[in-house]
């Protein structure tokens, strides 16, 4: 049978147009689920892979934690940056699903490293470790995340096709709002925590992802539910819709604080007994 090149050229442009609906959203965004997919993917198998080869290979505990500290907070920036195209273009749900697993991914990964100050700042009141290394251990946290984010944020402004849209600050409460929400969820996360590592029940990683996920999306349309001071500063430092100075208050100090409180009310036996006895309850009843 007999095809003209006007009816052949037709055919052609219909399989291109059905291949890349397949891979494009319906808005029309030249953005595709499956590159941010294995972009990510990347991202977390080359930080397995450095992570890997610090742990055997870097003699100086020092130097170690720095790096890992380092390299971890790159990740967890890195890959937050590609997780703001997938809730802009695919919505929230889309979004918590993958933070829930992202959650899952690092408990399981990380080991003791933090990617976060305050729990750094909770070993250096609760265990005495040596304020230097603290310090140089959140310096090499804030590092890792600028780096990453600014590296991520040049790889997208690369591709000509995907319109990046302009730094926006994610507080839309006032600040003494904001400082309030991140503080007490931070608290209420950090709590939560430290219920499920002392008693450690079965699925407890999981028990503790979804819960933190919870969180943030509690937190979301308010102050963006960060709970890390920085993630925040990775992604949303000197973003326009609030100055640095509210910044801080609300993502570091909001966070920090928060965090101390939660030591402090682990601290006081009535609490501690309230949010032990359903998990010990449960256990007797076993």
């Amino acid at each position: 049978m007999y095809i003209n090149d006007e009816t052949q050229t037709q055919q052609l442009e219909e399989r291109r147009t059905y291949l890349s609906s397949l891979f494009s959203t319906p808005d029309g965004e030249e953005m595709s689920i499956v590159v941010t997919t294995l972009t990510i993917a990347t991202q977390l198998w080359m930080s397995h892979i450095v992570r890997d080869f610090l742990s055997g290979k870097v003699g100086n505990q020092l130097l170690k934690g720095c790096l890992l500290e380092l390299v971890a907070c790159a990740e967890m920036c890195g890959v937050s940056y590609e997780l703001a195209f997938v809730n802009r273009l695919f919505g929230i749900w889309a979004w918590s699903l993958c933070v829930f697993l992202l959650i899952l991914w690092r408990e399981r990964s990380w080991g003791a490293t933090t990617a976060c100050p305050y729990m750094l700042l909770e070993q250096y009141v609760e265990a005495g470790a040596n304020p230097l290394h603290v310090f140089l251990k959140i310096l090499a946290q804030i590092t890792g995340a600028v780096i990453s984010c600014r590296w991520v944020k040049r790889l997208w402004a690369m591709e000509e096709e995907m319109q990046v849209p302009e730094c926006s600050t994610d507080l839309q409460v006032p600040v003494v709002i904001g400082f309030l929400i991140e503080a007490v969820l931070t608290c209420v996360s950090r709590l939560c925590s430290r219920t499920l590592g002392e008693l450690r029940p079965k699925y407890a990683s999981v028990i503790d992802s979804l819960f933190t996920t919870a969180l943030v999306i509690l937190a979301f349309d308010y102050s963006g539910g960060y709970f890390n001071p920085v993630l925040a500063t990775g992604l949303k430092w000197n973003c326009q819709g609030h100055t640095n100075t509210e910044y801080i208050v609300v993502y570091w100090a909001g966070s920090i604080l928060g965090a101390m409180l939660s030591l402090r009310l682990w601290t006081v036996p009535y609490v501690r007994a309230t949010l032990l006895a359903p998990f010990q309850t449960k256990s007797k009843s076993q």
